[in-house]
């Protein structure tokens, strides 16, 4: 096999046991994979990075007061609510699932820069998927490409949380820095700047059926957190 189908393998691997790590996605084989929205197993690693001894809400009440520098809860209401969510999924922990929900919107913002689709339809709720679907062909159809890094995520935070029967609803807001330039087939800039970085602040809301054994939060919506924000992703409503 030539040297550089080789590398693209390589990569092509490591980046399909990132994303089963992140999002916890299973195919049956790898039901050996830590999924990081759940806690960890007793004795392991990540189990003694943090005590996950206290119960639904002390643990969210310790979040929202001291958490990690960039990850929170904006309200009592919305940590009520998690609070909710944890008695119903004995196996939530919102420490993990804001790590993981941060790595999954990096993973997504530049899945679609790339115009990845298949890593984008196991991401995204089918309603979300059309409409970055809608937005990849837009591009295709004018010959542009795109490209996007994220440089890094200033803050993740929960800002709503709630249950409706046994499926969970939790509305987080991103706020990044990043790169984006779009160009023409000739190469040419048309939106963006390969060396500005801008700043990105978006509400994406995550769901998750309680009563399934598939563990990951698809993304249901996305929106811009303030008027005039830089759209990187389509908004979904």
């Amino acid at each position: 096999m030539p040297a550089d189908l080789i590398v693209f393998a390589l990569i092509a691997a490591g980046l399909i046991f990132w994303l089963r790590n992140i999002l916890g996605t299973r195919h049956g084989e790898e039901r050996d994979h830590q999924n990081p929205y759940l806690k960890p197993e007793p004795g392991s690693d990540e189990a003694g990075l943090e005590d996950r001894s206290m119960d639904a809400q002390d643990l969210v009440s310790e979040l929202a007061q001291e958490g990690a520098p960039n990850i929170g809860i904006e309200n009592k209401t919305a940590e009520n609510a998690l609070v909710e969510i944890a008695k119903v999924d004995t196996g939530f922990d919102i420490y993990r699932f804001l790590a993981a929900a941060q790595d999954a919107f990096v993973y997504i913002v530049e899945s679609f820069a790339d115009g990845d689709r298949a890593t984008l339809k196991e991401l995204l709720s089918p309603e979300v998927y059309t409409a970055f679907d809608d937005a990849i062909a837009r591009r295709e159809k004018a010959e542009e490409k795109m490209d996007a890094e994220i440089h890094s995520v200033k803050k993740t935070e929960v800002l709503e949380a709630r249950l409706e029967s046994k499926k969970a609803f939790i509305t987080v807001r991103f706020e990044a820095e990043e790169i984006t330039v779009t160009r023409d087939a000739e190469g040419n800039i048309v939106d963006g700047h390969p060396e500005k970085i801008r700043q990105m602040r978006d509400l994406w809301v995550f769901a998750r059926d309680l009563r399934s054994k598939d563990p990951r939060w698809l993304v249901v919506e996305t929106r811009e957190d303030i008027e005039g924000d830089n759209d990187t992703v389509p908004n979904s409503h």
